[in-house]
């Protein structure tokens, strides 16, 4: 055996037919990737930005988790609808409406911020009518990937889709942070708008390789019930989407905790809250390496990634100095990003394609339509109790979640093959 060969025996990811490579190789694929990179930083760099003027508006917590409540609350009530229109309609042309709509918006909060009159209720608005945008591009983007790439090379693209977003976290929010403390919030939202010519770019330089829309679905509210009995039929799936769903509305809460870390518990300003964000990215970056080695889809690999990230982010909360902190902080981003890695290109292998965009639907609705509930909830947690508490109530979600699906599995009839 030559030595290259030994070498990709060794790591699969690196092997001709998986993995990250399998999918670089594509120029099609790499195209949109690149788009998306620019899509990642503007993010990144918008999320700091919004997080920190909250917060140095009103000085709560709250008011931070009211602002991803309201960010999220349209994929609550709107999550499933935003999947058909993905099957219905040709992904391409979606993505290109949001990104659109989303450089106007951001550019409308830029000028407001620039000009010194924005107001907390400028960022809830703004938040919401993101939220509106986002319903309709969380499921087009993920089913997008699909279009891009053959079904034998999906796991590594969406793991190389996860690791470039991460990757935008070492560096958006050291961007944001010096942007924040040298001329301003306003410039870093506009850093963002103009990010989004990137995307745009990308999107109209792809070409798809699997039609860009499905038969024509359902009506809506059949679809709906359709969708959600399609994925009760099917335990592996409702399993993983239950636990997205946990460690999405409860775990994922850094906006309120690390905010808060930062500013109490640790003394800091906007530039360690920046920290903290590029420390779970550098793990991050890990987990999607990690999950992109993968093969075969596991269900008790995506329990496995939820518990040890609720570990990872419950032995965080009771750090006992910045630098264990940070050491935590990576666990929690390795931990975490492998899951969500595992959990959404396996879902996307377990369903037909027929069905795929509903189902990423509802995927992104669990993902995240807890948070109206759940970000609010952390908040006043976090300014009752202190942000010890409230970060150590989401890591404890996850992990009891994960604790109590391997519990069931093992007393019920109707095993789901979470060791297997």
């Amino acid at each position: 055996m030559t030595t290259a060969a030994a070498v990709r025996d060794a790591h699969p990811s690196l092997r001709s037919d998986h993995g990250v490579l399998a999918a670089l190789r594509s120029r099609n694929y790499r195209r949109y990737l690149i788009g998306q990179s620019f899509a990642n930083l503007g993010t990144w760099i918008q999320s700091i930005a919004q997080d920190w003027l909250v917060l140095r508006i009103t000085g709560s917590s709250t008011a931070v988790g009211v602002t991803m409540a309201l960010q999220f609350l349209p994929m609550l009530l709107l999550g499933v609808h935003g999947g058909i229109l993905a099957d219905r309609w040709p992904k391409r042309r979606l993505l290109l409406a949001t990104q659109s709509a989303n450089a106007v918006l951001t550019g409308a909060l830029a000028v407001l911020t620039l000009d010194g009159v924005v107001r907390v209720e400028h960022v809830y608005f703004f938040a919401l009518l993101s939220g509106l945008v986002f319903v309709v591009d969380a499921p087009a983007r993920q089913a997008f990937v699909s279009d891009v790439v053959p079904p034998q090379h999906l796991r590594g693209a969406i793991s190389l889709n996860a690791a470039v977003f991460q990757s935008a976290r070492l560096v958006g929010p050291a961007v944001a942070g010096v942007l924040i403390e040298t001329v301003g919030t306003g410039w870093a939202f506009a850093v963002n708008a103009i990010c989004y010519l990137g995307p745009t770019v990308g999107l109209l330089r792809v070409r798809v390789v699997s039609p860009g829309a499905s038969a024509r679905p359902p009506r809506e509210s059949k679809a709906v019930r359709d969708t959600v009995r399609y994925v009760l039929d099917r335990p592996r799936v409702a399993v993983a989407i239950g636990l997205v769903g946990v460690v999405g509305s409860l775990g994922l809460n850094f906006p309120v905790v690390l905010t808060a870390m930062a500013s109490s518990t640790f003394s800091g300003g906007a530039g360690s809250y920046a920290t903290y964000n590029i420390a779970l990215a550098i793990g991050s970056v890990c987990g999607a390496l990690v999950a992109s080695t993968l093969v075969h889809s596991r269900l008790r690999l995506i329990v496995g990634g939820a518990a040890l990230f609720g570990l990872a982010e419950a032995s965080a909360a009771l750090a006992p100095d910045q630098a264990t902190f940070l050491v935590l902080l990576i666990a929690m981003g390795l931990a975490n990003l492998a899951f969500q890695a595992i959990a959404n290109s396996s879902v996307q292998l377990w369903v037909d394609p027929a069905v795929r965009g509903r189902v990423m639907g509802l995927y992104m609705l669990v993902f995240t339509g807890g948070t109206p509930f759940a970000g609010p909830l952390i908040g006043a947690i976090t300014n009752a109790c202190g942000p010890r508490v409230g970060m150590l109530v989401c890591g404890l979600g996850p992990l009891l979640a994960a604790l109590a699906v391997v519990t069931a599995n093992r007393h019920s009839t109707r095993r789901v093959l979470i060791l297997s």
